[in-house]
């Protein structure tokens, strides 16, 4: 069953009706003003029975003025509701977006009501009284709406953010900065200034304006003009700084990296669609830094950077000196069959845990996972000064944690070095970057080795030889051998002291062993 409900809070109704009550008391002393000290003294004199008829019809129509206003005003945010449909929400975004101009409706209606009533109240008594009644009662009227509308707008700003929040404005809703900076010159600019002028039109025209009074007359507005010039030039400052103040201070929260900074939307103009920008700018950057963290997570963090400053997609690639780590697990056919499918995931994820944590402490990339390996790789896309001596460094220190952290399970560890090729490898619809070349070749065969040796480390004893003195001296010769799929022995090294430790045999036999 439909009923009418507000679409505004009740404090927020007690203070529009306190701007209404407050705009209308002000504009009618403005009338008042103006009155007295522009109108000429003769038809409204004290003799004259003009006077007492203007205030009485004045009073009387203030306060009848009011409480049409404020019942007339309620009703512009009462709104029938029934199943709270699309369409009954729209409408009542819509009624809280345009409340201040509502708002403002029906004050110029019952100014410009007034206007005519109290025209046609002194025509009786003479043009020239009734012209000039109507003049200051329409001057009173600008002052109203304009006062009636600001108001009533900074009093909706938090209503309207609500629903602003749920639909932020795609184009200007409201009255734009212009229409609202003419209020603000209207009311500190026009209203009085137009008040000088009548009284010089009526010093001119009629000539029965003494000196004495029109110069009290200019003094008087001109100070007038003065005072609610200063106010209406804050009011327009601020309308325009709080909501450009409210972007700036999120703009600094993104320069320090916060992308979650976010800007109420409350201003239905121009400045409201600034404010929705910024939080769409926002979060577009706040999608794209998640993207590129997920493409970094997958293709490794120094690739993604490289093809984010990449003005475009080249495939094919280029030789460099690399070292390559290739490192997998001893039995993990066995392990997937005796153990339920989420433990060997959980398996998995520790021991790649520790390999990409070591690698990455080395400089190095994981280039990919291949079951339950991983092929890491040292100078490239990001160039090392010694990539042989950072690939056996991190061979060394990921064989004594994973036997330290990961008991349970045992892997082969194997480093080779040398010149590959590294590039982007596939179509430009699909493509990886990935190195190709003898070093990769190697290290998968000399992980194969590995896993029949105590410790479960060897490397290529060329890769030993690229590398610095100081970690040259932590590696042993350990004979040579044969690796399968290679035309020639491939000599060997292992971590020092890692095989006389274990078995007493010496390094040197580990060739004849394969041989």
């Amino acid at each position: 069953m439909a009923r009418r409900r507000w679409v505004i809070g009740r404090r927020v109704r007690a203070a529009l009706l306190s701007a209404v009550i407050l705009a209308n008391v002000i504009g009618a002393g403005v009338v008042l003003v103006l009155s007295a000290w522009v109108l000429p003294s003769g038809p409204v004199g004290e003799e004259s029975p003009a006077l007492v008829v203007n205030l009485v019809a004045f009073g009387s129509y203030l306060l009848l003025a009011v409480l049409v206003g404020a019942l007339w005003g309620s009703r512009r945010f009462r709104m029938r509701v029934g199943g709270g449909t699309a369409v009954e929400l729209r409408r009542e975004h819509r009624r809280v977006l345009y409340g201040p101009l509502r708002l403002t409706t029906v004050q110029g209606a019952l100014w410009l009501t007034a206007v005519l009533l109290f025209g046609g109240l002194n025509a009786q008594y003479s043009w020239r009284l009734a012209v000039q009644v109507a003049e200051t009662t329409l001057l009173g009227g600008i002052t109203t709406c304009a006062l009636s509308y600001l108001l009533s707008e900074r009093i909706l700003r938090r209503t309207t953010g609500r629903v602003l929040s749920t639909q932020p404005p795609r184009r200007r809703v409201l009255p734009g900065v212009v229409v609202r900076s003419l209020l603000f010159w209207a009311l500190g600019t026009a209203v009085p200034v137009v008040g000088v002028l009548l009284a010089a039109v009526s010093a001119l025209a009629y000539g029965d304006v003494p000196a004495a009074q029109l110069a009290v007359i200019v003094l008087s507005i001109g100070g007038t003009a003065l005072l609610t010039g200063l106010l209406a030039t804050v009011g327009a400052a601020r309308a325009v700084a709080d909501p450009v103040n409210a972007v700036r201070r999120a703009m600094r929260r993104v320069e320090r990296g916060r992308l979650d900074a976010e800007v109420t939307v409350y201003d239905g103009t121009e400045l409201g669609q600034l404010q929705s920008g910024f939080n769409t700018m926002v979060a577009g950057l706040a999608e794209r830094e998640r993207i590129r963290d997920l493409f970094g997570r997958h293709v490794g963090r120094e690739v993604a950077e490289a093809a984010a400053a990449s003005a475009e997609v080249r495939l094919g690639g280029e030789v460099r000196a690399v070292a390559v780590l290739f490192v997998d697990l001893v039995g993990s056919t066995q392990l997937a069959v005796q153990r339920p499918a989420e433990e060997v995931v959980g398996v998995l994820n520790r021991f790649f845990g520790v390999v990409v944590e070591v690698v990455e402490e080395h400089g190095g990339w994981i280039n990919k996972f291949q079951g339950d390996a991983a092929l890491a790789v040292f100078g490239a896309p990001v160039g090392l000064p010694d990539p042989a001596g950072c690939a056996l460094a991190a061979g060394r220190e990921l064989g004594a944690r994973l036997a330290a952290e990961l008991p349970d399970i045992e892997a082969g560890i194997g480093v080779s070095a040398g010149d590959a090729v590294a590039g982007n490898v596939g179509d430009v619809r699909r493509f990886e970057y990935t190195v190709i070349g003898d070093p990769v070749n190697e290290a998968a065969r000399l992980t194969e080795l590995a896993k029949s040796l105590p410790g479960g480390v060897v490397a290529a004893g060329r890769a030993v030889e690229l590398a610095d003195d100081g970690e040259r001296g932590r590696w042993e010769p350990a004979g040579e051998t044969e690796l399968r799929g290679r035309g020639g022995p491939t000599r060997l090294a292992v971590p020092a002291g890692s095989m006389s430790s274990q078995d007493g045999r010496k390094p040197r036999e580990i060739g004849a062993d394969r041989s």
